[in-house]
């Protein structure tokens, strides 16, 4: 990762730093609109036809079998199962405590107003599964699906082959979902959005995706025939500030297991400590050796940067225009300064805070908006 001084660039080489990995949204909607009319038109043989072609689905069925979901318990380590469980009990934990409230008020005398919840019927929910099994985003959908009431979950991922990750199915079955698909991209979205003659269509489509798959959700979701969907979505970021008082071993290790998500992820450290900013810099130089996806995070780093400020409170400023995906705040007395955050996904806090506990098993949800959509969405 290279380092900049903001004493020392201009403010438009600041503003290109802090620019996105770009996605070429016109360039998506060229390849998806044809599948999500297809998907529309032909149904079930559209779908199974796009999956062999992009995802080398080979199977029969996508539907998953009650056979191979409970054959996937069989084939999983206790340990990787009690991972699962601890996980889904702390996520049901947190997300119990998000229930809104119900109310009633008499506004005035005679008139009573209320407010009501109930939960979505049918609910879609997508899973990546390209370079990495991401059993974690089952949990971090399902179950606060679950936790609302929602009568129908279904589940898609793609599929290579004929069968999908015993982890994946174990985590599911785990969960009581016995609705799931081995189809993924924008075929998914589509079969979720408009149903076909063996899939009924949902009311809402949650989940992450890659380019071509938030392209999808995002023409669905203005089709009068489609459905809704959570919020758009780009690649994964990690912004992180920090001072002297950090852990630099700490800090390049939570640069590092986001920068591995993907190679268009964005990774950020602003420091006002310059010392600080040249040992992380040795750090990642030196873990990055360790990493089996380094060939992944070596192209995500190209758009990822160390910046050198005056002070924190400089760095709280810049993170709040650039609204991350996922904030750390690992300087000294940082939970004082939390009032100053207005635009981030998540925010971890200190030096014990690592951002890969949310991502997996701290109760809180790695589902979040990127791409600068902190600003907007909860």
């Amino acid at each position: 990762m290279k380092i900049y001084f903001n004493n020392r660039i201009s403010r438009r080489k600041i503003e290109e730093l802090f620019s996105r990995p770009s996605i070429d949204n016109n360039a998506a909607y060229k390849v998806v609109e044809p599948i999500i009319r297809d998907v529309k038109q032909r149904g079930d043989r559209a779908v199974i036809n796009y999956s062999r072609k992009y995802d080398r689905f080979t199977g029969d069925s996508i539907r998953v079998s009650e056979k191979e979901l409970t054959d996937s318990v069989k084939k999983i380590s206790n340990e990787l199962k009690e991972a699962v469980s601890l996980s889904a009990r702390n996520i049901e934990k947190f997300h119990r405590e998000q229930i809104p409230r119900e109310y009633s008020i008499e506004t005035v005398k005679g008139v009573l107003c209320g407010r009501k919840f109930t939960s979505i019927e049918n609910v879609g929910l997508y899973i990546p599964g390209g370079s990495a099994v991401l059993i974690s985003t089952i949990l971090m959908l399902a179950i606060p699906a679950k936790i609302a009431g929602c009568k129908r979950i279904v589940l898609c991922s793609p599929c290579i082959g004929k069968k999908l990750n015993d982890a994946f199915l174990y985590t599911a079955e785990y969960l009581g979902i016995d609705e799931i698909y081995k189809v993924g991209g924008a075929q998914a979205i589509a079969m979720m959005a408009y149903g076909t003659e063996r899939v009924r269509k949902v009311d809402k489509i949650f989940g992450p995706g890659n380019q071509y798959v938030t392209a999808a959700k995002s023409l669905v979701s203005i089709d009068p025939d489609g459905c809704a969907i959570d919020m758009p979505a780009g690649p994964s970021e990690l912004l992180i500030v920090a001072d002297q008082s950090a852990n630099p071993v700490y800090v390049a290790a939570d640069l590092l297991s986001q920068s591995e998500h993907g190679k268009d992820s964005q990774v950020i450290l602003i420091t006002s400590d310059s010392e600080f900013a040249e040992s992380v810099k040795e750090q990642i130089n030196m873990q990055i050796k360790q990493l089996p996806r380094r060939s992944i995070v070596k192209q995500s780093l190209k758009s990822s940067f160390i910046l050198v400020v005056n002070n924190i409170n400089e760095a709280i400023e810049m993170s709040n225009k650039y609204a991350p995906e996922h904030l750390i705040m690992n300087f000294n007395r940082a939970e004082n300064s939390l009032d100053k955050i207005k635009n981030a996904g998540s925010v971890f806090i200190g030096n014990y805070s690592p951002e890969s506990a949310g991502d997996y098993s701290s109760g809180t949800n790695h589902s979040l908006p990127t791409y600068g959509y902190a600003k907007s969405f909860g």
